[in-house]
């Protein structure tokens, strides 16, 4: 019993959120990882939902990462919005370590390792 109140002190005092609706598990599992890197505690709901596709509607089987506590909502956003916006821009980037080519998305260089700068708003 004092489990389940803890529990419901800890949810109502900290409610989870829902921050992003992914199109299959691997691209939910990027997007919770890049947050957890950063610091965002956050969970993938979902995960094996896609198996039933089809049985259950597709929007509910998505995978869906929700961070745990709310306050942190808008900064998953804004992350994840860049996030976003770099993968779709096709932009090519060129490491200045190693000179190899690399899609505008990685935040690393493949071949070496070198990070590369923030995505500028």
């Amino acid at each position: 019993m004092r489990a389940a109140s803890a529990a419901r002190r800890y949810a109502n005092r900290y409610p989870m959120k829902k921050i992003y609706t992914a199109l299959n598990l691997p691209d939910a599992h990027l997007v919770l990882h890049m947050l957890r890197h950063e610091g965002i505690d956050a969970r993938v709901f979902n995960e094996n939902a896609s198996s039933i596709m089809g049985e259950i509607p597709v929007a509910s089987a998505q995978p869906e990462v929700w961070v745990t506590d709310a306050a942190y909502a808008a900064r998953a956003w804004r992350m994840i919005d860049a996030f976003c916006r770099r993968r779709a821009s096709g932009v090519v980037q060129f490491c200045k370590e190693c000179g190899e080519q690399n899609p505008g998305e990685f935040e690393i260089c493949w071949n070496c390792g070198l990070a590369f700068p923030p995505i500028e708003d």
